[in-house]
């Protein structure tokens, strides 16, 4: 069995949740012929992660369209998709697996300078002078990688206390939205997303709490709502805020 097929699996995965972030609408599940879809096959590595996919709640279903004998599958990217590029792709997960790899590193040093001592009396000195200073190097090495973990913790989003009482959800909708941007997107979040990530931790939120709490959030110049401008129907529009002649379903930080 391929040791790198998970690595592989993992690389599919984020190039189908990558897709599905740059549009925010509804995607086939999968490729046929000319058509297009976020992953290239049911089968092999690409049918293992789109399996995956769906099991783990990255993306969900919203519809099946029966063409012949053939059914074919529409899903759209979920909040938990969202969070999953969050972890897998951006800087702080590569300086979190960078850290693993120095300790790891920094373990395995002692033991391997010990053995090498005890087959190489004569050379012991030279050795342990040139560990020790590999060490000292991966030291700096790991001090300036957690300097730079520190530094992307303080950017944390902040409220002010009368805002958050107002808002208690609010430092949790402002979290969801950096992190999204830190996938690397360009485009504003759709209203229901950032409502179904609220959901996981805040249960009872109703739409209409959730609506009054973005006004005062962009009232307060936390967040910019923006209306919609698609044309056709607005999906799940009991989510958008009637601002005069537009409906304001997209958020932006």
């Amino acid at each position: 069995m391929d040791d790198r097929q998970p690595d592989k699996q993992t690389d599919v995965l984020l190039d189908a949740l990558r897709s599905a972030l740059a549009d925010t609408g509804e995607h086939r599940l999968y490729r046929s012929g000319k058509l297009t879809g976020l992953f290239p096959s049911k089968s092999g590595v690409a049918g293992d992660a789109a399996a995956l996919a769906l099991r783990e709640g990255y993306l969900e279903a919203v519809r099946s369209e029966i063409k012949g004998k053939i059914a074919i599958e529409w899903v759209r990217l979920a909040p938990a998709g969202v969070e999953f590029i969050y972890h897998h792709d951006t800087p702080r997960a590569v300086l979190e697996q960078m850290r693993s790899m120095m300790d790891d590193a920094r373990s395995g040093v002692p033991r391997w300078l010990n053995s090498i001592q005890e087959q190489m009396q004569t050379l012991s000195k030279t050795f342990a002078h040139e560990m020790h200073g590999y060490l000292k190097r991966l030291d700096a090495l790991t001090r300036r990688v957690e300097e730079a973990l520190r530094r992307i913790d303080a950017g944390a989003p902040t409220m002010a206390d009368p805002l958050q009482a107002l808002v208690p959800w609010g430092l949790d909708a402002l979290s969801y939205l950096d992190r999204r941007k830190l996938t690397g997107t360009l485009d504003p979040c759709p209203l229901p997303e950032l409502f179904a990530s609220l959901r996981k931790t805040h249960p009872h939120l109703s739409v209409s709490d959730f609506q009054k709490g973005l006004r005062r959030l962009a009232d307060n110049r936390a967040v910019t709502l923006l209306p919609y401008v698609g044309n056709g129907l607005i999906p799940e529009p009991e989510h958008a805020i009637p601002d005069g002649a537009h409906m304001l379903y997209f958020i932006s930080r």
